[in-house]
């Protein structure tokens, strides 16, 4: 062999370059987007920064959306933890009284509209039981009181309240004795409270008894409601990794004319997407961990929660980690395959790749499919979340896919008009992809609005009773078992004396029972006592004439005097008043000469058929087992003319039950619910209403360059803000039309489910009026930036 030969000779494998492995090569490229996105200086920070803030925002919705089980089992906890455990039920409980038992009575009531819980309370013995966030048992005359009501007490605009409230604040009450930060709550120390008084015995705290199970339909808004209010968040996050995507595309056009193909373009641009959103995660932990430090200073419809409450669930957190960087992967890749990234530039969106329509139809008829293959919801049976929320998930997705198309398909019919309508659709025509996932958000926000006010209008009759209350006559019902002199009269005198009071109807109600032995299964025949004066008894029953001493037997307004048999009420007979164990029992006789009348319904909308007596005819103080009932109509032209009224019956009777007369009365459940939604849904707004910002600003600096030439050109300002506020219009105007007809399909579709009909089909327009507005908001805050953007030194270059 010559040394030709053998330099020709061709060099073992152990000598020659071993090409890299697949995924050497995937983390090679994607290794270099990161640098790309890292390294790309000023520019390349600032549309890094875009994505890592978008895609940030989104991260912190998401964590504090991962909390909120957390959030409620923490404050259910504590509300169980300082429920009552009762000893007895019966007044005479004085056998299981013992060193360490508590006599408590409810001594709640309500200012301007904001409820306050409160307790009056007696010690037993040396050792009491100690409510839950408390150090100590409050002396009489004494109160300790939650924060929140501390400052409403320490505040000289509050004195009614303060008057309301006459007790000494001697202590506060721990995060651990409240449900939320703002709570208004309190335990003051009474040395007068007694069982004949209202108060009961209790042994300690933390037996709360059964819960009531929540009825199916209820399940359902709630699955509906984390799906509208989530949805958006996932849209926005996947609008966000796409920000700053024509520099990114000229960018690689760089990249592909030194040599890269295009498959290491496209991964060099998901390791870009990727770096972004793993910026991005670090910035929604860190707004998350700095926001819920201030949490307990903000509440949103009444509702607050303590900074520990906020504590995501280690699996939603480790899902949210791995989604948000494989989203912004895969959303990158996607968008990729209607680019052509050549070594001489860009082409995109060309003509001969138009958006297809069928499989975009898909998904929303999907959604509609499984709900109808889910079938109804009815009785309590259990209801399996997932394909409701797969098939909310597949129409409000399949309706934010839909917009594109329908924007490009629109836009391209518009031809003609003034000069800043004419830029607005050109730009539109030649690139509505970014216009259009800057409205998706509020797109699937509105048409998820519009299903949810359905459904909660569909269920408005199951949850909301009509209690035939009428305000009219009466707009407060106080109730005291503290019967002391002549207490009805005692408590007409006062209550007419409060400021801005009209009239009050006054009462003692008890039971009467027909003397007798009563064995086995036979009931003693009981009917009601009531004593008032004539003007009050008229108000109760048909009556003509009355004067002090006259007694009557009212019979129900629905059925006639002679239908109607009670076999206590019986005219010249003896009537028996039971004393629950504090004394003999009493024994009155009814008049023979009695009036039998009609009664009618009180304010209240109770019916009071049975025994009516004027004062004159029976000692209202020997009475046992009785109660004081004022039924108050006030002036509600008075300024606080309620806590007038509050304020008496707490001098009165601080125990005194007093409760506000409403015609409806609605299902806590439901309220609680219908709260949650209002206060998710004014985050996700605030949240949409940021993303469309940013992407807004987003636009407006990849437009800087022509921008520049069109003012230098002599293009007035005001025709290129136009331009810019018509550009943003008409994607809206589109993307709530299709929220409309997407959002009316799904609530129809959700009332089927639950067995309801619609019963608002109107519901959509305030939804459609705030989604515009909140457009408007966007564009008027994105005209500062632009104004300093249509300068001519924008065409300066480095």
């Amino acid at each position: 062999m010559t040394l030709l030969d053998e330099k020709r000779t061709p060099a073992g494998p152990a000598h020659s370059p071993e090409p890299p492995s697949r995924i050497a090569s995937w983390l090679r490229d994607l290794g270099l987007g990161i640098r790309f996105a890292a390294g790309g200086g000023r520019e390349g920070w600032v549309r890094t920064l875009l994505t890592a803030v978008g895609v940030g925002l989104g991260v912190a919705l998401l964590l504090t959306a991962s909390s909120v089980p957390h959030m409620l089992d923490a404050r259910s906890a504590r509300d169980q933890a300082r429920s009552e455990t009762k000893v007895s039920d019966s007044p005479d409980a004085s056998a299981k009284k013992s060193d360490s038992t508590v006599l408590r009575t409810e001594a709640s009531t309500e200012y301007h509209d904001r409820s306050i819980t409160g307790f009056l309370m007696r010690a037993d013995g040396r050792r009491p039981v100690v409510p839950p966030g408390l150090t100590a048992f409050p002396a009489p005359g004494e109160m300790v009181v939650s924060p929140a009501l501390g400052k409403l007490l320490d505040s000289p605009a509050n004195a009614l309240l303060k008057e309301r409230l006459p007790y000494k604040v001697t202590g506060t009450i721990a995060d651990s004795g409240l449900r939320s930060p703002g709570e208004l709550w309190f335990y003051a120390g009474s040395g007068t409270l007694t069982s004949a008084t209202g108060g009961h015995r209790i042994a300690g705290y933390g037996n709360p008894g059964p819960t009531t199970p929540m009825p199916p339909m209820l399940i359902v808004l709630i699955i509906m409601i984390c799906v509208v209010l989530l949805a958006p968040v996932a849209i926005f996050i996947a609008t966000a990794v796409r920000f700053g995507g024509d520099r990114r595309d000229r960018r690689l056009a760089a990249l592909r004319l030194v040599g890269t193909d295009i498959r290491m373009t496209r991964r060099i641009a998901a390791g870009e997407a990727l770096f972004g959103s793993v910026l991005g995660l670090l910035i929604g932990l860190a707004v998350f961990l700095t926001g819920r430090q201030f949490v307990d200073y903000v509440e949103i419809w009444d509702v607050s929660a303590f900074p520990s409450d906020l504590a995501p669930d280690a699996r939603l957190c480790a899902l949210i980690a791995l989604a948000v960087p494989l989203t912004a992967v895969v959303v990158t890749l996607a968008a990729m395959r209607s680019v052509v990234i050549e070594p001489l530039g860009v082409v995109r969106n060309s003509r001969g790749r138009k958006r297809r329509l069928w499989w975009r139809l898909l998904l929303p008829v999907a959604g509609l499919a499984v709900f109808g293959l889910t079938g109804k919801v009815d009785g309590y049976a259990p209801v399996n979340p997932y394909p409701v929320a797969s098939g909310a998930v597949l129409v409000l997705v399949g309706l934010a896919l839909l917009l594109p198309w329908l924007v490009e398909a629109c836009v391209r019919r518009l031809r003609g008009g003034p000069v800043p309508w004419q830029l607005a659709t050109r730009r539109l025509q030649l690139s509505s992809g970014a216009a259009s996932r800057a409205v998706s958000g509020v797109t699937v926000a509105v048409a998820g609005a519009v299903a949810l006010q359905m459904l909660f209008a569909a269920m408005n009759d199951d949850f909301n009773k009509i209690t035939g209350q009428d305000p009219s006559r009466a707009q407060l019902y106080a109730a005291s078992e503290i019967v002391r002199g002549d207490a009805a009269l005692h408590s007409i005198k006062e209550f007419r004396a409060t400021k801005g009071v009209i009239q009050v109807i006054g009462t003692v109600e008890a039971y009467a029972t027909k003397p007798g032995t009563y064995t086995g299964d036979e009931i003693q025949p009981t009917t009601s006592f009531t004593i008032g004066d004539c003007a009050t008894l008229r108000e109760i029953a048909r009556i003509t004439t009355c004067r002090d001493g006259d007694t009557f037997v009212a019979h129900p307004k629905d059925k006639g005097q002679a239908d109607w048999v009670d076999e206590t009420a019986r005219k010249g007979k003896v009537l028996e008043f039971d004393s629950y164990g504090r004394g003999k029992k009493l024994h009155w006789t009814l008049p023979a000469d009695s009036r039998t009348v009609a009664a009618r319904t009180d304010p209240y909308g109770e019916e009071r058929s049975g025994i009516l007596v004027t004062p004159g005819a029976i000692n209202a103080r020997i009475l046992p087992g009785a109660q004081t009932i004022s039924q108050i109509r006030y002036d509600e032209d008075v300024p606080d003319a309620a806590e007038y009224v509050r304020n008496t019956a707490a001098r009165l009777d601080p125990g005194m039950r007093l409760v506000t007369i409403n015609s409806v009365e609605r299902n806590r459940q439901y309220a609680s619910i219908q709260t949650g939604l209002q206060v998710g849904a004014t985050a996700t707004l605030l949240l949409i209403a940021a993303s469309m910002l940013v992407s807004q600003l987003e636009q407006l600096r990849e437009r800087k360059r022509l921008l520049s030439v069109l003012v230098a050109f002599g293009t007035r300002r005001v025709t290129l803000g136009w331009s810019v506020l018509w550009q943003t219009a008409i994607p809206v105007v589109i993307g709530l039309a299709v929220a409309v007809a997407g959002g009316l399909a799904l609530g129809a579709t959700l009332c089927w489910m639950i067995g309801k009909e619609v019963s608002g089909w109107f519901l959509f327009l305030p939804l459609v009026g705030a989604g515009a507005a909140l457009i408007v908001l966007v564009t008027l805050l994105s005209l500062p930036p632009l104004w300093r953007m249509m300068r001519p030194d924008g065409l300066r270059s480095e």
